[in-house]
């Protein structure tokens, strides 16, 4: 019944710990759809946002080239115009001012539109020799999308690797009507618009300028780094480095390989073996066994950090590989910093962990010097044993650890992550239903202490075991009895069971054992005490004083019981005592011509030999003849 209603109980908690790890999971599920609906609502707002921009530009170009046209007719009227006809000529001028402020408007137009994009605008790079970025375009030009843009953009500067002799005098600079075009011969680079510049926060002209001089420096640098010249001494580096490295290798293993020969060689010497008492956890060849292991695990991660450490410096030699050099760098640098700065901000909350264990550890030393004190009785507390103290200071002791374990609890690191909480209720869980049984044992065994009903080699009485304590543990005491065999009692089943201490008293007062035997009525009872307290006054192991006893127990049908008690202090030889005081009760009524006939013994008493041993009886004894006397009556 009690596995029947652990089960169910376990099965309620379960199905709780599914129902919530399912709820947590949809929220999670959710909380992902949500983002990802999010993400796509903003890159549609963004789209939408993007497309009616471009729309707005091309109504915006369309009008520019309008407005354009418009401007340029004024301007030819007004340089024909005479210079006496000052009244056309204003006007003139002030429809040009006009067109010049809704130019300026337009320009501001944009700036607002572009800057409210910035955040949210994607860009595309345009990509340099060694897979580097050049510079990066925001917006599209003509037919030509951003993507496209930067792509042609790339190969055509791709191509310039090929001109033969390349100088920065090759790239000019174009300026057209709507545009600044970047022109190697007939062929146009790139072309900067108005968009552009507002883009870079600059001006066409100058985004050009800058523009050129990045493309040119990426172009000479590339020509100087692939030269022949150039290749030869990086290879050279490069062998030169794997040279070192092969060396420093080499002095790895042969500097490993000694200090093993030196290992191997301090065997038997500075190398003892660990011995714990009489335990060897550690002889001197398994000692010699870990520290070589050792040796070797570290001379493969000196290898492998030094081959890894030179893969940057060899990629970092030659321009197509640099890109490889900070990616192996970040590859160590990022866990290595991550471990930093959570050791760095974990240190606060160890130095509390540490400031809690001292607190704690001083503590304990001030119960264990209490508890040193009542075990040698220099501190008396009424009421208290001395034998209490130590299980007294073990409680104290785990509860003390267990309240320090939920004080530094919080201040671990992942103590509020769901995984650490969820181990700790199947941890919980698991040691409840596992200990269940263990737990009334260990109950038992803290009652049993403080009872104390017993001391580890009392002689006692455990139910029908017959034995002494030779073990007191939290979970089972075990006895060994008169035959040398160790029985182990559960601490519940002792304490459902009824205990028979011999040894508690016995050093006062004594033990009194006892032993019955049953004489005729025909012996005078004060010659069968006497008998019986020369027995046990013969009987080495009992004692003299207080004078052994006789009680008569009981006047039966064919017999009287006598019972013999004696005092001893010698309870753990009571098999002994019992054996040489019987052998002592047969010598003393021997001695006295007392038979023994118990506990049913017949005989005719003319004619039959005495049951006294023919030791006892005189050397003259016969036994009579069977004699049948016969008379008539007259």
């Amino acid at each position: 019944m009690k596995f029947i209603s652990q089960l169910f109980f376990l099965l309620i908690l379960s199905q709780c710990s599914y129902s919530q790890t399912k709820e947590q999971k949809s929220e999670a599920e959710k909380s992902e759809v949500k983002e990802v609906l999010v993400a796509k609502q903003v890159d549609s707002t963004n789209a939408v946002v993007l497309n009616a921009y471009n729309k707005k530009l091309e109504e915006l170009e369309v009008q520019r080239l309008k407005d354009s046209v418009q401007q340029s007719k004024l301007q030819s009227k007004l340089e024909k115009l005479s210079t006496t006809d000052n009244i056309q000529k204003d006007k003139l001028l002030k429809q040009l001012q006009e067109f010049a402020d809704k130019d300026k408007e337009r320009l501001e137009f944009k700036k607002r539109q572009i800057d409210s994009l910035r955040t949210t605008a994607k860009s595309y790079p345009v990509m340099g020799f060694f897979n580097d970025t050049l510079f990066a375009i925001y917006n599209r030009l003509g037919s030509f999308s951003v993507k496209d843009r930067a792509e042609a953009v790339s190969n055509r500067i791709q191509k310039l690797a090929d001109i033969y002799q390349f100088k920065k005098e090759d790239i000019q600079i174009s300026a057209s009507e709507s545009t600044v075009d970047l022109m190697v011969g007939e062929s146009i680079l790139t072309s900067i618009s108005e968009n552009d510049a507002i883009w870079n926060n600059t001006t066409k002209e100058e985004l050009a300028k800058k523009y050129k001089s990045t493309i040119e420096n990426a172009v000479i640098k590339y020509q100087e780094e692939t030269s022949t010249e150039t290749l030869s001494k990086e290879i050279g580096l490069a062998l030169l480095v794997l040279l070192v490295v092969g060396i420093i290798i080499f002095f790895i293993r042969k500097g490993f390989r000694k200090l093993n020969q030196k290992i191997s060689e301090q065997e038997g010497k500075l190398l003892k073996g660990i011995t714990i008492k009489n335990y060897t956890l550690f002889d001197t060849s398994r000692q010699v066994n870990v520290f070589t292991s050792i040796s070797n695990f570290l001379k493969w991660i000196l290898t492998i950090l030094t081959i890894y450490l030179s893969l940057p410096i060899l990629f970092g030699i030659f321009p197509w590989t640099k890109h490889f050099t900070d990616t192996l760098i970040e590859y160590i640098k990022s866990p290595a910093l991550k471990i930093v700065h959570g050791v760095w901000d974990y240190l606060p909350n160890l130095v509390t962990i540490m400031v809690i264990v001292i607190f704690f550890r001083y503590v304990l030393r001030l119960i264990h010097f209490l508890k040193t004190e009542v075990e040698n009785e220099k501190l008396q507390l009424s009421g208290f044993y001395p034998d209490w103290a130590n299980p007294t200071y073990q409680i104290i002791k785990v509860v003390l650890y267990a309240f320090m374990g939920i004080v530094i609890f919080p201040y671990l690191p992942g103590s509020d992550s769901p995984i650490f909480q969820g181990v700790s209720v199947f941890l919980g869980v698991l040691f409840t239903f596992g200990s269940s049984g263990s737990l009334s044992n260990v109950v038992a065994g803290l009652v049993l202490t403080y009872m104390r009903l017993f001391t580890i080699g009392d002689r006692v009485k455990i139910g029908d075991v017959f034995g002494d304590v030779i073990e007191k543990s939290m979970l089972v005491t075990r006895v060994r009895t008169t035959k040398n065999e160790i029985i182990s009692i559960p601490n519940s089943t002792v304490m459902n069971s009824h205990t028979i201490n011999y040894s508690s008293d016995a050093p006062v007062n004594g033990l009194i054992l006892h032993t019955t035997v049953t004489i005729g009525y025909d012996v005078p009872w004060k010659k069968v005490h006497q008998a019986l307290i020369d027995a046990a006054n013969r009987t080495e192991l009992l004692q003299k004083k207080p004078v052994p006893f006789v009680l008569q127990t009981s006047l039966d049908d064919f017999y009287v019981s006598y019972q013999i008690n004696g005092y001893t202090k010698e309870v753990n030889k009571q098999a002994l005592i019992y054996s040489d005081l019987h052998a002592n009760i047969q010598d003393c009524c021997n001695e006295n011509g007392i038979e023994i006939l118990s506990p049913h013994y017949r005989a005719a008493r003319d004619g039959s030999q005495s049951t006294i041993p023919e030791d006892y009886l005189d050397k003259n004894y016969k036994a009579p003849k069977f004699n049948i006397s016969i008379s008539k009556e007259e």
